[in-house]
């Protein structure tokens, strides 16, 4: 089966199941599993920021972010189909009591002036009691409900400046990072600079099995490990699980750039199938999202599946395909063939 319903599909590779077969552990509730320790650090440094807490998911980093920078009745501004406020099962509003604000936004991202104008500014006889507080700007880069879009780096840092200026604080969504970073070659820490929490993910594009981290100054840091064990987070001898990230993290970010050339390939092939509608261009990482005309989506996907070939339908017209470590250009072509079999 080439499986391209997402990239978290992966399976660890021989060497990955080498250095969690040889991971040094201790007991992360008590702060002491050395192979934990050594990827916070490692995840700090490359995120430029003072510390990191590795957690299980990357819902579980974002949640820990919104609970660590919010109180209940908090509104949070996003740009549509973001995970953080749409895909973690209601767990901002269940966990920490927040709610959700749409900014219009071009392919998940937004401009400085369009977060101006969702701080509401009240006339000073109007207590601000009275108002929903906006407290907290998050942003996902890249957005994957745009089909793994990556955020312009210096749009991205005027917009978070704005929202330091406006008094609120600023998360980064970056479960997909590593992918700008591979696509523009700018560093992950640039692309992170203006946010008071990062967070990241492993399981991913990096193709670990388990995890995310969350990157932050000391303080929020110190706080956020308070909301991972409220929130039944509190690993063991997460060594194990935490080596194979590390080994991701040190091993498998140079060569994401495969994973996006086979994306561009696979949006090539389609872009010339009759029966397919696709703007090639706008494939920037490993996301590849496009339609079907001739028929509904969902029976598109079960017929693909029935010659070997896993994507996900989106939409009653909308497909998703997601490239990763798992997959070659060699699957990429059989994945085109089984497409234009299917049409015919």
């Amino acid at each position: 089966m080439i499986d391209l319903r997402s990239d978290t599909v992966t399976k660890p590779t021989t060497a990955m199941l080498h250095a969690i077969a040889e991971a040094e552990v201790g007991d992360d509730v008590f702060h002491d599993d050395p192979t934990v320790l050594n990827l916070e650090a490692r995840v700090a440094e490359i995120l430029g920021k003072d510390d990191a807490v590795y957690v299980a998911s990357g819902t579980m980093s974002n949640q820990i972010a919104l609970r660590t920078h919010t109180e209940p009745g908090d509104v949070v501004i996003v740009a549509p189909k973001t995970h953080i406020g749409f895909q973690e099962s209601g767990a901002g509003a269940s966990l920490s009591g927040t709610t959700f604000r749409n900014l219009p936004s071009v392919r998940g991202q937004f401009t400085p002036d369009t977060v101006r104008k969702a701080v509401p500014e009240t006339h000073p006889w109007i207590p601000h009691a009275l108002t929903d507080p906006v407290k907290l700007l998050a942003v996902e880069n890249t957005h994957a409900g745009s089909g793994g879009a990556v955020w312009d780096a210096n749009q991205l840092a005027k917009t978070a400046e704005t929202a330091k200026v406006l008094g609120l604080a600023t998360h980064l969504d970056g479960a997909r990072l590593w992918n700008a970073t591979a696509t523009t070659g700018i560093s992950e820490a640039y692309f992170a600079s203006e946010f008071d929490t990062v967070s990241v993910c492993f399981s991913k594009g990096l193709g670990a099995p388990i995890g995310s981290a969350l990157a932050g100054s000391a303080p929020l840091i110190e706080r956020a490990r308070r909301f991972k064990q409220m929130f039944g987070g509190g690993f063991r001898q997460a060594g194990l699980v935490a080596a194979g990230a590390l080994y991701a993290l040190q091993n498998h970010r140079e060569r994401m750039v495969q994973d996006h050339a086979n994306a561009a390939r696979l949006a090539a092939g389609l872009a010339e199938t009759p029966g397919i509608t696709i703007n090639a261009d706008t494939v920037e990482t490993n996301l590849v999202y496009f339609e079907v005309v001739t028929m509904p989506a969902d029976q598109f996907c079960n017929e693909l599946h029935a010659k070997g070939v896993w994507m996900l339908p989106k939409s009653a017209t909308e497909i998703r395909a997601v490239t990763h470590l798992d997959i070659s250009s060699t699957d990429i072509d059989a994945t085109l063939r089984a497409i234009s079999t299917i049409l015919r």
